[in-house]
Order: structure tokens, then sequence, then C-alpha cells
């Protein structure tokens, strides 16, 4: 039981993974940010060429 108490404590007291993981969260909300913007841009694009296939076919039907 001992062992296991020095072990945690060990574990607990390092701290030489801790930058790879916050540069890993900093890349995951960057992606995310991104993602969302894509998602965005998509959507108000969408809408833009709807616009435009409506008004060109308007224009064709004359």
């Amino acid at each position: 039981m001992l062992r296991l108490f020095k072990l945690s404590r060990r574990f607990y007291k390092d701290e030489t993974g801790s930058t790879a993981i916050e540069y890993g969260l900093i890349a995951a909300l960057i992606f995310l940010g991104i993602v969302v913007s894509i998602n965005t841009f998509a959507g108000s694009m969408a809408a833009t060429y709807s616009k435009i296939d409506v008004t060109v076919a308007a224009a064709v039907a004359k």
C-alpha cells in the first residue's frame, strides 16, 4: 500500500507531459474554431447560391 501511495505522489508531482497536453488543447480549440467558421461560411454561401439560382431561373423564364 505504501508503494502505491509513493507512486501516486510521484505521478501527481510529475509535470513533464503537461506542456504537450496544453499544446494539444490549444490545437483542439483552434481546430474547433476552424470547423465552426467553415460551417457558418458554408451556410451563408448556400443561401447566396440559392438567391443566385432563383434570380437566374426567373431571368431565363422571361
